[in-house]
């Protein structure tokens, strides 16, 4: 969908885009593809996810994050592998980024000390710490230059932080996505203009939409 141009809400994040003409290209490529055997789910390949499948040797490529790389040195040491960007789709490139928060409460009376600790761990000297001890990628723009530097063979993922799409955070919107999901692990068989008009009408119901 990224690749094709499209995505499930606006920019601003106000109002709901899933049923476009370039979700439903991205979609639609995506369930020939499936027809075609050129893509296949995880559990077709009896793997339980991309990675162990690409371990097994029963896929030759799979879209993942930088997780991969500690999975297939811990369970697949002999697996040699290459990291490189996804293809580009007719808007161009696209992927997606995933993070986690560091939160502080609100009325903590601890609430200053933690908002120094979380500056300390968020500094780019502490994310790089981070990178090297366990392979999480930096969340700063300085970090992850350095990261590509350090770690040249992962470049292609810290490159994806350019320009890639971050989750749809609006509050109560997880709900909607995990349907989307569910609809979307069933492509093989379900129209994708089924799944993205389910998915715009849950999404603007979320959104406090009619």
């Amino acid at each position: 969908m990224r690749q094709a141009g499209g995505w499930v809400v606006n920019e601003d994040g106000t109002e709901v885009t899933a049923d476009s003409a370039e979700n439903l290209a991205g979609l639609t490529q995506a369930k020939k593809m499936l027809a075609a055997g050129t893509m296949k789910y995880a559990k077709e390949v009896d793997s339980g996810w991309g990675g162990e499948a690409l371990g097994k040797g029963v896929a030759a490529m799979t879209i993942e994050g930088n997780w991969i790389r500690g999975a297939l040195t811990k369970d697949f040491p002999n697996i040699k592998s290459k990291v490189v960007e996804l293809p580009e789709g007719p808007a161009g490139k696209g992927t997606l980024l995933f993070s986690n928060c560091w939160g502080i409460a609100a009325k903590s009376k601890a609430q200053a000390a933690a908002v120094d600790l979380v500056k300390t761990l968020t500094s780019t000297t502490q994310q790089m710490e981070f990178a090297k001890a366990f392979g999480v990628m930096p969340s700063t723009k300085d970090g992850s230059q350095q990261y590509a530097q350090q770690f040249p063979d992962d470049a292609a993922f810290a490159a994806g932080g350019e320009y890639g799409q971050g989750p749809v955070n609006a509050p109560g919107f997880d709900p909607v996505m995990a349907a989307f999901n569910t609809d979307l692990e069933q492509l093989k068989t379900k129209e994708p203009k089924a799944i993205l008009e389910s998915l715009q009408k849950n999404g603007t119901s979320a959104l406090g939409g009619k």
